[in-house]
């Protein structure tokens, strides 16, 4: 994540604060995400991504920031942890929501954006717009974080040669 604008954007901060100040969430930060993140940096990309696309349609913005942030709650390398019961993308959206549950209240759309965010992996269709737009803008921020570092290696080379 390259971008601190979320620190800035008070009714975001206030949605998200009492999430962050918890040392699970914390902890996200300890995990490699989509190999050039770490889980924390993509969970606030997607939330506050998604919150701002929410806020703009006039949707439930808080559901979606405050589900957005929990959306990856889970601590394990999900590269080299394999699960008898199923696919990766098939299980962390549970344990999220488990974890997610121990720290907070959440309300139905909150959990299912946390259960449905691997939409078009997993046949779990979203029940909610809000759920949608964490879900896309979740495969959004893993493509951008997994090829930023390649589009920078590109632009230096294109800018020696120009």
């Amino acid at each position: 994540m390259q971008n601190n604008d979320w620190k800035n954007d008070e009714l975001y901060v206030s949605l998200v604060e009492d999430l962050l100040a918890t040392d699970m969430v914390k902890n996200l930060a300890n995990y490699t995400q989509h190999h050039h993140s770490t889980r924390l940096e993509h969970s606030i990309s997607v939330s506050y991504d998604s919150y701002k696309i929410a806020r703009r349609a006039g949707l439930d913005y808080r559901a979606v920031a405050r589900a957005g942030l929990l959306h990856d709650l889970f601590f394990y390398d999900w590269r080299t942890t394999k699960f008898d019961l199923g696919s990766h993308a098939f299980i962390h959206p549970r344990v999220a929501l488990r974890n997610a549950e121990k720290i907070t209240d959440l309300s139905p759309i909150e959990k299912d954006i946390i259960l449905k965010h691997m939409w078009g992996l997993t046949l779990a269709r979203p029940k909610y717009k809000e759920s949608v737009i964490v879900s896309l803008v979740d495969d959004l921020e893993a493509v951008r974080e997994f090829s930023s570092p390649l589009k920078e290696k590109l632009s230096t080379k294109l800018s020696k040669v120009f």
